[in-house]
């Protein structure tokens, strides 16, 4: 079944490079990422969990885990950290689930078997200390996840989940963003003191709030 926007995240238990793990328990009071790679010893997965790992500090800074999955066992990711530290220059530093039984792969709906029968597809799960489900994305795998997007959407999420604010086309962390419309403008002056442009009744920019 579908994982939808607002579904609670399956919760489960797994085993990972870093030990045993209860999902929520382990994500505590912090965002979570959990995304899949289609297989072990495979080169865009490689440059991917590398990318992560020489990024996690932003993550961190985020207060944002990240956690990795495919349905090779902990012994093979403990086998190719050695060449992902090589040739990314970055040791892993986030945990990998082993799901060789299709557990949270199955639960997650991350095998889509007209793109591939037994392999995890790219999908990316972005998950609120509520553990709710805040977004989804999901790539074929010819195709790496550009880490950029993920924070930036990660950084709009966390704004948005906190101010009655949207934000517009191509935003990124420091631009201007969109008051929600079920604001009026005599209670936007008292939100928003920085001020706020109106383009239309229904399109009004503001500075963002927490900067």
């Amino acid at each position: 079944m579908a994982i939808r926007l607002g579904d609670v995240a399956p919760d489960f238990t797994a085993d990972t490079t870093e030990g045993p793990i209860s999902f929520h328990q382990w994500l505590g009071d912090s965002w979570g990422i959990l995304f899949s790679h289609p297989k072990d010893f495979t080169p865009v997965c490689t440059t991917e969990l590398g990318g992560f790992a020489a990024r996690k500090a932003e993550f961190d800074a985020r207060n944002t885990k990240i956690i990795g999955l495919s349905v090779d066992d902990v012994t093979s990711h403990d086998k190719w950290k050695g060449d992902i530290a090589e040739t990314q220059g970055t040791a892993l530093n986030f945990p990998l689930i082993g799901d060789e039984k299709h557990v949270v792969a199955d639960l997650y709906d991350m095998i889509h078997p007209n793109a591939n029968d037994t392999l995890t597809v790219r999908s990316v799960f972005i998950i609120g200390p509520d553990k709710k489900v805040k977004l989804t994305l999901t790539y074929p795998a010819s195709t790496g996840r550009n880490i950029d997007e993920i924070l930036r959407v990660l950084d709009s999420l966390q704004l948005t989940a906190n101010y009655t604010v949207a934000t517009p086309v191509n935003w990124k962390d420091g631009d201007d963003v969109i008051i929600a419309n079920s604001v009026s403008d005599e209670d936007a002056k008292v939100k928003f003191p920085k001020g706020f442009r109106k383009l239309k009744d229904y399109l009004r920019l503001t500075p963002q709030p927490n900067k």
